[in-house]
């Protein structure tokens, strides 16, 4: 994706929203025992914060599975975030690709309750990491 860097800044920030808001809803989901959809709106929202990191850095996904690809080559390897991160955005994909398309896996309150601390601090991580390569 070639963006001038204005409009690759907007939409960085735009998707960073995106992924606050999208938490917020997790809160919600969960305030009503609405698991599943809780799970979906957890992995989306990290989603949404890999993807502002990508295009920060002139980076493309086409797939699901290309965002957790590039994020290992592109940060995990190099130590720009942490093995366990990105091992925990693979989880968070596998829960909800479970959850979603797995008409037997039943997803309730204790899969869903330990992965919400760490997918704030998941965002807060990267948005950290691309306020720090704006500054």
């Amino acid at each position: 994706m070639t963006l001038r860097k204005e409009d690759r800044d907007a939409l960085v920030s735009i998707r960073i929203e995106k992924a606050k808001k999208t938490m917020s809803d997790v809160h919600e989901y969960t305030r009503l025992e609405h698991w599943r959809t809780a799970a979906n709106r957890l992995y989306y929202a990290c989603y949404y914060a890999v993807g502002a990191l990508l295009v920060k850095n002139g980076l493309t996904a086409h797939t699901h599975a290309g965002a957790i690809t590039q994020l290992g080559l592109h940060f995990v390897k190099k130590g720009l975030i942490s093995r366990e991160q990105g091992r925990f955005f693979k989880e968070l994909f596998d829960l909800r690709q479970d959850g979603d398309y797995d008409d037997w896996f039943d997803i309730n309150e204790k899969d869903v309750i330990p992965f919400i601390e760490p997918a704030q601090s998941f965002i807060t991580e990267i948005e950290n990491l691309i306020n720090k390569d704006m500054a």
